[in-house]
């Protein structure tokens, strides 16, 4: 299974595995690590499972779509690599994947 490594905010890091085809917030609550909520359960419609993914791994990843874009308007904090963890889809290349967690996400 793929690694995906979980940092806080303040510096802790968590390194999981995390099925292919899991999102990376399910991987997130279901190893109960503080910092993404995904309130929604993953929808794209509450922004709580926002994320900074490290800029190595930007071009892997599919680009944000529109709704994905509409719900980043409202985090705390954006930055040019801001996501929303519920539409990062963990795949065998993204084996080793860093996620930076915001201070907040309310």
């Amino acid at each position: 299974m793929p690694l995906v490594t979980y940092i806080s905010h303040d510096g802790s890091s968590y390194e999981i595995e995390v099925p292919v085809g899991t999102s990376v917030m399910q991987g997130a609550v279901d190893n109960m690590i503080d910092g993404i909520v995904g309130e929604c359960g993953g929808s794209c419609s509450c922004a709580t499972c926002h994320c900074y993914v490290g800029e190595a791994w930007l071009g892997k990843l599919k680009a944000p779509d529109g709704m994905e874009k509409d719900m980043l308007e409202c985090v705390l904090e954006p930055q040019p690599n801001s996501r929303l963890s519920c539409q990062i889809v963990v795949t065998e290349a993204l084996d080793g994947l860093k996620i930076n967690m915001p201070e907040s996400q309310f």
